[in-house]
């Protein structure tokens, strides 16, 4: 079969296209925003890293404006977009996914609860009746990029094993944004939310009348985050929730679309030109039946995750964590890891994910109520529960949510880190050694 021919500017870039389509390559790029950031705000141009995401930024409509400092716009408005893409993903793993089933979501669901719960017990001890205790949520979060990245980097490890982690990443960031949605909301305006909520009921009515055009979600979900925003509820909460408007359903039936494929491409052949390279006005119509049926087979939640999540990988993640990631590493380092914030995320984030994620899959297995994934064993669920504590986008996230104090967020990041690179690190080398068992 004869294949596609390629440009010059195409093969010169096929070696960045295929890096791209790497299972690990989200998380190389994540790591190398988060040594940047530290270099950065450790270097002698540390003070224009911390000026730099202080700048405002204003959009203005007439004489209304909105006018943040950059790091909020990324913060609030960005991840709104990967908290959008999230929504996706749980929609999807809902309807026919990991988590499409009782039987089936049990397991990750199970995991990740219990590796929620410990952490959070594990700081609140550390921290009780302290002005720190609310940050007992930074520990409970996954980061799917790094973890799932050193996943793929271990090598031969079963294909179950990466479903598994990869359901319970998301069972994982299902749990965390019900919590910052109830437990890191400080006040609410309802009159902004409730603005918020008509937008919200608009894009469902959309949905269920059959509306399929990707803009009009678009616009309309932005006033929902402008709403949400507006009302003291995290904006992020509204890329969660304008996810779940999104049509999931094709108009057409997977053999109507196959057999009239046939149909078009037997058009097609006949009318294949013996001297010439370009098409005739017939095939050119094809072509167009063809791009039609096409998008009528296409839903478009899937059209629009598989559209965005490039951009959430490659520039709006990594850009958080630039952003987010400038700790100081000064020469009292050390010492100043010994506070009850820093060591109740690094015990939670370690001690508490192993813990919980291992104590809740081997009840749900001795129950019955699921079973291991398919070749996999417990030294395998052993390196998913060491995986699951690099906690860094979301923990990063929900520090900025838990402390208005500098220092106290300072200190949640040193066991952000801490914790990340001992958990990640010790899952990798345990995985890779263990294998396929």
């Amino acid at each position: 079969m004869n294949q596609v021919k390629k440009t010059p500017i195409e093969k010169i870039i096929a070696p960045v296209s295929r890096f791209i389509h790497l299972e690990y390559t989200s998380g190389i790029i994540l790591l190398i925003s988060v040594i940047l950031a530290i270099i950065w705000a450790n270097s002698s141009f540390g003070e224009s890293y911390h000026h730099l995401w202080e700048i405002d930024f204003s959009i203005a409509f007439g004489k209304h404006a909105l006018s943040k400092p950059l790091h909020i716009w990324i913060n609030d408005g960005l991840m709104a977009l990967f908290f959008f893409v999230i929504g996706l993903e749980l929609k999807r793993e809902f309807m026919e996914g990991e988590l499409s089933s009782l039987k089936k979501a049990a397991m990750p669901m199970g995991a990740a609860l219990g590796g929620m719960l410990f952490p959070a017990l594990i700081y609140t001890l550390l921290n009780l009746n302290t002005p720190t205790a609310h940050g007992w949520g930074i520990p409970m979060a996954t980061d799917i990029a790094f973890a799932l990245a050193l996943l793929s980097m271990a090598g031969n490890v079963p294909t179950s094993v990466k479903v598994f982690l990869s359901a319970l990443a998301v069972a994982d960031d299902l749990g965390a944004v019900m919590v910052i949605a109830f437990f890191y909301t400080d006040h609410v305006n309802f009159a902004a939310l409730g603005i918020a909520g008509i937008f919200l009921l608009a894009l469902i009515i959309g949905n269920k009348m059959g509306v399929r055009n990707s803009t009009f979600y678009l616009l309309i979900g932005i006033c929902v985050w402008i709403g949400f925003l507006l009302s003291g509820v995290h904006a992020t909460i509204a890329g969660v929730l304008v996810a779940f408007t999104i049509p999931a359903m094709t108009r057409i039936d997977e053999n109507v679309y196959s057999n009239n494929l046939r149909k078009l491409s037997y058009e097609f052949e006949k009318e294949i030109p013996s001297n010439s390279t370009l098409t005739t006005p017939e095939q050119h119509r094809t072509i167009q039946h063809v791009k039609t049926l096409s998008l009528a087979a296409e839903t478009p939640l899937q059209k629009i995750e598989h559209a965005l999540h490039p951009w959430v990988a490659f520039i709006i993640m990594p850009l958080f964590a630039l952003a987010n990631s400038g700790i100081l590493i000064g020469s009292d380092f050390f010492s100043s890891i010994i506070n009850p914030v820093t060591l109740g995320v690094t015990s939670g984030l370690i001690i508490g994910k192993f813990t919980g994620i291992l104590l809740f899959t081997w009840i749900m297995v001795k129950t019955g109520i699921g079973v291991l994934p398919d070749q996999a064993n417990w030294k395998h669920i052993m390196g998913i529960a060491l995986l699951a504590g690099v906690g860094f986008t979301m923990s990063l996230f929900i520090s900025g949510l838990a402390f208005k104090d500098p220092v106290f967020v300072q200190q949640g990041k040193y066991g952000i880190l801490i914790a990340s690179v001992l958990a990640g690190l010790g899952g990798y080398l345990f995985l890779r050694r263990v294998g396929k068992g």
